[in-house]
């Protein structure tokens, strides 16, 4: 299994709006690593939750449920989307402030490639940031 991390605006689409939908498609990736990204992705595999500009923290856990194809919101083969349920709501919110001050996670996509919309997440990353969000890790 990977992991990842999607950010949304939550003014756009929040983690609350999401529970209720039960299912997502993530659409309107426009970058190229974005979009490499998701064509990685493979069903069963698990992305940390962002919400960027409001709130900037790590609030929830999606699955993949289908594997990227064509972005049904624009007629370009080039942009693909993933299929996402939602998979656990974090019990403590992980602040972007409290991932950059966190020694081993100097090294994380967050951090370093702070504009990229769909990142990976190395698994001593993930088991980190779960340690931090008070969740156990397997």
């Amino acid at each position: 299994m990977n992991y990842w991390l999607i950010k949304s605006e939550p003014f756009k689409y929040s983690w609350d709006q999401f529970e209720k939908d039960k299912q997502t498609f993530w659409d309107g990736v426009r970058n190229y690593g974005a979009r490499n990204n998701l064509r990685s992705m493979k069903k069963g595999d698990l992305a940390f939750w962002y919400h960027s500009n409001e709130g900037m923290e790590i609030v929830g856990i999606a699955k993949v449920v289908k594997e990227s194809y064509q972005d049904p919101t624009t007629p370009d083969p080039a942009w693909l989307v993933v299929d996402f349920k939602p998979f656990k709501k974090l019990k403590n919110p992980v602040k972007l402030a409290d991932v950059k001050a966190h020694a081993k996670l100097q090294d994380m996509d967050l951090v370093r490639l702070g504009r990229l919309s769909v990142q990976t997440v190395k698994p001593a990353e993930w088991k980190i940031v779960m340690e931090m969000a008070g969740e156990k890790v397997s």
